[in-house]
């Protein structure tokens, strides 16, 4: 078993008598990726936004690498790097202009910064991008900044809120195998929130979240069994009731 670096027990929200989340149990452990899998309104933002520290739970406990939420607050957020679902770029801003601010946050030396920046777009094969303006660059490619500024205080956990939305499927492709690639290489645990099965068929587990509750949690072959499907999308519109 991997160290534990995100444990979420019995999570409950509502937004005044409307239930968004009921009872949601989550772990992932380092090196992990889990793809969290539900439809459009399924409770996926309002979790993301309890992981981050943008809302408070109802009830429950959400730790990362052993630090409470509630009661040490900066040293759990420390350990997190977030990807959120709308652009986070100032795009008047140059692309090491953005990575160098984001580090300046996180009280990074500015020679240790501008190193895991070079590192970073080269990985990512944007190094001779970095002093265009954020808003030159294709969406795809804004993406890959965020990944990069994301990793740069280098967490433990990185949460990709359905990053990918309005992406061509070659920026969706290249940008889920920048993520497999730091789960394997680094050991970064990774959570994956999307509404495309398709996106979920590289993750380690996968969490079928519906109606505000976990429906399944658990490999992809195992849900096949759960199940009795062919394939993750049937076996997705079978347990979310939309199978006819």
């Amino acid at each position: 078993m991997n160290p534990v670096v995100l444990e979420a027990h019995a999570l409950l929200k509502s937004y005044g008598d409307r239930p968004a989340l009921r009872g949601v149990e989550l772990s992932i452990g380092a090196g992990e990726m889990v793809a969290l899998l539900g439809p459009n309104g399924a409770g996926k933002s309002t979790l993301m936004q309890l992981l981050t520290g943008l809302f408070v739970p109802d009830a429950g406990s959400i730790e990362i690498l052993g630090h409470d939420m509630r009661r040490a607050a900066p040293q759990a957020l420390a350990g997190l790097g977030v990807v959120f679902q709308q652009i986070a770029l100032d795009l008047d801003l140059s692309v090491r202009a953005n990575l160098r601010f984001h580090a300046d946050l996180h009280g990074l030396p500015r020679r240790l910064a501008d190193e895991r920046i070079a590192q970073g777009l080269a990985a990512v094969g944007l190094e001779a991008e970095r002093d265009k303006p954020a808003r030159a660059l294709s969406g795809g490619n804004r993406r890959k900044v965020e990944l990069v500024r994301a990793m740069l205080h280098r967490p433990r956990l990185l949460l990709m809120d359905e990053a990918t939305v309005g992406l061509d499927p070659a920026s969706r492709r290249q940008l889920m195998q920048a993520v497999v690639g730091l789960c394997r290489q680094s050991g970064v645990a990774t959570l994956w929130t999307t509404h495309l099965v398709d996106e979920a068929l590289q993750a380690d587990r996968v969490l079928v979240l519906h109606r505000g509750q976990v429906l399944f949690d658990g490999t992809i072959p195992a849900c096949l069994a759960h199940t009795g499907a062919g394939d993750l999308e049937s076996a997705f519109l079978q347990l979310t009731g939309q199978a006819a």
